[in-house]
């Protein structure tokens, strides 16, 4: 059967089509992620990158017989999502998304503006004030405990001119949502979220024109944007006072499990239990935010690309985590129902990741705004829900903006 498979790198061979190098968060030498394998020495530098494997089209190169064809692949995830939503966490009391939101949104913006702050104080060789940054931290574990999906929907809208700094925060909110599902307690929620403020500090010593370059970084360029990873190491060395478990988020944020990331190469336990959260969580906000030169992809999406890599870069069993954590459709997630309507996740359900609450606006039916309506998809018509999701859209398809609908 013809069409677009996935196969190994071990398989991979002279002849074969690259349609997709199946690396998201990865720079690569090569000048478009589709081309033709001219030789073995193509091979072997797709795999010194750490890529294991990649999507060939068989229409125009080379088949693989036997490779799963990715029509089958999805399958396989979609399976694999079904049995991790069987296994929805339980939920705390909390309070609502709409009651949380207005602070959340403050707790932001103030995030936002501090950490911007603290960041161009070490890009002029200041000391790091962590002591400004501390009292932020615990606003956000205050507004995560009491309802995560607020701050962790809030984050999703970021302006792609201020990535760098508004990553920072996303990355902090959601290692201390994925550390509080892990069972953490509250002061190590706290000193991993420290972590994930801080965890690409050591950016501020990459020159712009590399650190906001519109294009594929060269090879040059990308081992002076690794290097970034050892300034942190010399900037958090530099500041008294940071617990080592912040440190490790910073440091471990770019190790892979299979020992296929840097800088020190670290593999499987190796790397500190949330130094392995925080390398799912850098790359999870990565893929799904809109940068300088590159399109981010639908949170749900993205946690299928998280599954399929699990296998290799990340420890499987805490993707599975991160993705109860969020739940299938996260929190900001455009979703299109069965009977027709787009809605917003505004909250995930404790009974069913497959049906969180969503706040529904528009009829793709009749093409027209609609009154917006909260459905508790995990209830039965009549008491609020009746209907189902049937699949996540992209807002920019749709020609909406998120934020007059996350917001509310």
């Amino acid at each position: 059967m013809g069409g677009i498979k996935r196969v190994t790198i071990d398989q991979l061979l002279p002849g074969m089509y690259i349609h997709d190098l199946n690396c998201g968060w990865l720079n690569h030498p090569f000048v478009t992620s589709r081309f033709t394998i001219e030789n073995r020495e193509t091979v072997h530098k797709i795999g010194t990158l750490g890529i294991r494997e990649v999507y060939i089209d068989t229409r125009r190169g080379l088949d693989l017989p036997n490779a799963p064809t990715s029509a089958e692949v999805n399958s396989a995830l979609e399976q694999q999502l079904q049995q991790i939503a069987n296994d929805a966490p339980e939920l705390p009391e909390r309070t609502t998304p709409g009651e949380e939101m207005a602070r959340a949104g403050t707790i932001l913006r103030e995030a936002a503006q501090i950490v911007t702050e603290v960041m161009q104080d070490a890009r002029l060789g200041r000391q790091i004030e962590v002591e400004r940054l501390e009292p932020l931290v615990e606003r956000m574990t205050d507004s995560i405990l009491r309802n995560q999906d607020a701050l962790i929907c809030l984050t999703r809208l970021k302006d792609k001119d201020d990535y760098t700094f508004l990553h920072s925060v996303s990355v902090s909110a959601l290692l201390i949502a994925f550390a509080r599902s892990q069972g953490f307690s509250r002061a190590d929620l706290q000193l991993i979220g420290l972590g994930g403020l801080l965890h690409d500090v050591g950016k501020t010593r990459v020159p712009d024109e590399i650190l906001n370059k519109p294009g594929r970084l060269t090879d040059v360029e990308f081992a002076i944007m690794k290097g970034h990873v050892d300034h942190s190491r010399e900037i958090l060395a530099q500041t008294g006072g940071i617990d080592p478990r912040a440190v490790h988020v910073a440091l471990q944020h770019h190790e892979r499990y299979d020992g296929s990331g840097y800088p020190e190469g670290l593999a499987g336990d190796a790397i500190a239990p949330w130094g392995q959260m925080a390398a799912i969580v850098d790359v999870y906000d990565a893929i799904t935010s809109n940068r300088v030169y590159h399109k981010g992809m639908e949170p749900s999406a993205a946690l299928r690309k998280m599954l399929e890599w699990g296998k290799f870069h990340f420890n499987e069993k805490l993707v599975h985590a991160f993705v109860r954590t969020v739940g299938i459709y996260p929190a900001g997630s455009l979703v299109l129902l069965e009977s027709g309507r787009l809605g917003v996740v505004v909250e995930q359900h404790e009974g069913s990741l497959l049906a969180p609450t969503v706040r529904v606006f528009y009829s793709t039916r009749s093409r027209a705004h609609i009154a917006p309506r909260e459905i508790d998809l995990s209830r039965p018509v009549g008491h609020g829900g009746g209907d189902r999701i049937v699949g996540y859209e992209s807002w920019a398809d749709w020609g909406l903006d998120p934020e007059r609908y996350i917001v509310g």
